[in-house]
């Protein structure tokens, strides 16, 4: 297939969670055989941090203005078998128009934060989405499963809705010998909602652990937090060294935003890239979470400080057989090539559905 994608960044990873879900995807993509555009808007804040300048997989190009996308790329996403428009896209509204507008072949969207995204459209606030395009786009492609798939087709009359979480690109992401420089670390970029998880998962076993070291890596943290002199912190680590991170560490946690607690199946990408690395994860608790993973056997929740630090306490070889299982589980069900293969199956079935016959939302563009 010829696939058009345009998405937030892809050449940086600063401050965002989607350039390391694009890059593992667009490889996979490539890697099984399709013709893949990456258009990325050009920000000030992504070009003084491009980690990936120059993808070595597909093809990517920047854009200036909503005017240069439409004069260099219209014939691209006309010409396209599948054109992707992510969320958080600038002018997000106003490019979804263009390409559904435009494109001949099949448009999707592709929420790679749905609960914030639905938060935002019942609120009237969504900057990159409408309920009419919503209902526009052939796929509606969510990094949330579960019951939301059923409430994006009925509350908000999507087409067709389908689970396509993140996943770990297990060409980067793998188990190296490291001695451990930490008990217990995170990464994330900061947000509100996630602090007082944080604040009790980490910072909390941090204080009552004296002879612990425990790391938080992301941007964007205020400058009042109150961080423990056994908390180490890292403002940014681009992601060629979340790899390295995530071996140096016993135990890594994984916090999830509140809106995504509260619709469940919405695995974050840290979960899927430690697990990648065998590194045992502690998580806080969300429905769903059991479809990706098990729990108790393969990852470990955490309610409450004490819940941390014991099981900060498992034996060793306990356990290093928890990173084992969960690296098994994500071999067999959560790469970079098996959301491609996913993402491919989906158009594949709804361009062989349509070859004589438009779709109905085909038909209404």
């Amino acid at each position: 297939m010829r696939i058009v994608i345009l998405g937030l960044s892809i050449t940086s990873s600063w401050g965002n969670g989607h350039a390391t879900t694009y890059r593992g995807l667009v490889r996979g993509l490539v890697k099984r055989g399709h013709d893949v555009l990456f258009l990325e808007r050009d920000q000030p804040w992504y070009a003084d941090n491009r980690d990936l300048p120059d993808p070595p997989f597909g093809t990517t190009k920047i854009y200036s203005s909503l005017t240069e996308l439409k004069d260099r790329f219209t014939k691209a996403v006309c010409q396209a078998d599948l054109v992707v428009v992510g969320s958080y896209v600038p002018d997000g509204i106003a490019v979804g128009t263009w390409a559904l507008s435009t494109a001949s072949g099949i448009a999707a969207f592709y929420d790679i934060d749905t609960p914030v995204t639905l938060a935002a459209i019942d609120r009237s606030e969504c900057k990159y989405l409408s309920r009419a395009l919503m209902m526009r786009y052939d796929l509606y492609l969510s990094f949330t499963g579960g019951p939301t798939l059923k409430r994006l087709e009925n509350n908000y009359h999507c087409a067709r809705a389908r689970a396509l979480y993140c996943s770990a690109d297990t060409s980067i992401y793998y188990p190296e010998s490291s001695d451990a420089c930490w008990d217990l670390g995170y990464l994330g970029t900061y947000s509100a909602d996630r602090q007082p998880a944080l604040d009790s998962l980490l910072l909390t076993p941090a204080r009552r652990k004296d002879n612990g070291s425990f790391v938080v890596a992301g941007p964007m943290f205020p400058g009042d937090i109150e961080w423990p002199p056994n908390v180490q912190r890292i403002e940014h680590l681009a992601p060629v060294d979340h790899r390295g991170f995530y071996n140096m560490q016993r135990f890594t946690l994984n916090v999830t935003r509140a809106d995504m607690v509260q619709a469940g199946y919405s695995p974050s990408v840290r979960l899927f890239e430690a697990a990648a690395c065998g590194t045992p994860i502690i998580s806080d608790c969300w429905p769903g979470m059991d479809e990706c993973f098990k729990v108790g056997s393969e990852v470990l929740v955490s309610l409450n400080p004490g819940d941390t630090l014991r099981h900060l306490s498992l034996p060793e070889e306990e356990r290093r057989s928890l990173g084992q299982r969960l690296r098994r589980r994500v071999l067999r069900q959560h790469t970079a090539e098996h959301r491609a293969e996913q993402l491919e199956g989906y158009a594949m079935a709804l361009l062989n559905a349509t070859a004589h016959r438009p779709s109905q939302a085909m038909s209404q563009r």
